[in-house]
């Protein structure tokens, strides 16, 4: 009988499905006007997928020699399709960079990593504040071979100042892995997860919209903005900004930053409203997979091969417009699905996922006394 978990696999799919329609909604905006999709996905669904990285490590229960071997499989394959021009802030670098910080806690229990997740996205966003003024201004750039000719530039932007910064991700990672120690399997934990995970969101945005209603946090966070991608005069202006996210970090001159939800922003919400709906979807996801598990597992086995389907889908990205189907999001939703299902119907791996898992434990076992 398989060991995987169909509504871990369910949620891994609805994770790359976002991820791919806020690429492509954003590569096909007009103006400033982001849409419904980019609305909904943005932020939300990479988030998802860091926090479902929690839960597998957590649930794989590898050595630490195999996860220092997942991080650089998945830190060296980011810095390849870094190479490829694409438009996508490339998630893999950050990814096996974060994987690494999961080393010290993996024995830990979930009532200690789910204490250290709290902890961690309430002080991570307040030490960013505090130690980007005095490193280097980050690039925009995604990581590329290239960028190991800067290492201190490339160590910055993957720990503190890049798109999807260690140093406030870990709080996903955390809160995944104590979700992973749970026993996800049973009836009760799927509308537990839901309600908590929707209450914590919906919480999240009810305090950015109390606190950033007063004139005076306007004020602030208008005449602090110093990010030289927009023009901001006046509230109205900074509200079509947050609409379409601040690309991994907020301003770091006033501390009302810290309220504020914006896609990828990194803030005190952010991460409180991001952590919230992963943690509601999985709950969602678990009962759908209660309900109707053939279903689940095959309509989106997608989940269980995302990291193939997602360098397919970045390369696809990358593609001349001349190129039918390249960037709509129709043709890459419909093409992972099918393929998803049909993989999982064959009893067969992402050959991206049988690669990594033939690596990393051959590693464990060469490490391994005779």
């Amino acid at each position: 009988m398989s060991t995987r978990i169909v509504g871990v696999d369910a949620a891994r799919c609805l994770a790359l499905v976002g991820m791919v329609l806020a690429h492509l909604a954003a590569f096909n905006r007009a103006g400033d006007d982001v849409g419904v999709t980019f609305q909904v996905t943005a932020g939300r669904s990479a988030a998802l997928f860091a926090v479902l990285a929690g839960v597998s490590i957590a649930l794989l229960d590898p050595s630490r020699r195999q996860l220092v071997v997942r991080a650089l499989l998945l830190a060296g394959l980011g810095l390849l399709l870094g190479a490829v021009p694409t438009g996508v802030a490339v998630i893999l670098t950050y990814y096996g960079a974060l994987f690494l910080l999961a080393l010290p806690v993996l024995g830990w229990g979930a009532r200690s990593l789910a204490l250290l997740a709290l902890g961690w996205g309430l002080l991570s966003p307040v030490a960013s504040q505090l130690l980007r003024p005095h490193l280097p201004d980050a690039s925009y750039q995604v990581p590329a071979p290239w960028s190991l000719a800067d290492p201190a530039q490339l160590g910055a932007e993957l720990l503190v100042t890049g798109y999807y910064p260690v140093l406030t991700w870990g709080t996903y990672l955390f809160a995944g892995m104590a979700l992973g120690r749970l026993d996800l399997r049973a009836r009760a934990w799927g509308p537990r997860l839901l309600v908590v995970g929707a209450w914590l969101a919906v919480a999240a945005l009810a305090v950015d919209r109390w606190l950033t209603r007063e004139g005076g946090v306007r004020e602030a966070l208008v005449a602090s903005w110093d990010r030289p991608w927009a023009r901001v005069s006046d509230w109205g202006d900074l509200e079509v900004v947050l609409s379409q996210g601040l690309y991994g970090t907020t301003p770091t001159g006033s501390w009302w930053w810290l309220t504020v939800w914006s896609p990828h922003s990194g803030s005190v919400v952010d991460m409180a409203h991001t952590v919230g709906t992963a943690v509601a979807v999985l709950g969602g996801c678990l009962l759908l997979a209660r309900a109707v598990p053939t279903v689940a597992r095959v309509a989106l086995g997608a989940g269980t091969m995302t990291l193939t389907l997602y360098v397919a889908h970045v390369l696809t990205v990358g593609l001349p417009d001349a190129v039918p189907g390249a960037h709509d999001p129709r043709v890459h939703v419909v093409g992972l699905l099918v393929t998803g299902a049909l993989v999982v119907s064959s009893g067969s791996k992402g050959p991206l996922e049988a690669l990594v898992a033939w690596l990393s434990g051959t590693a464990s076992r060469r490490a391994a006394p005779p």
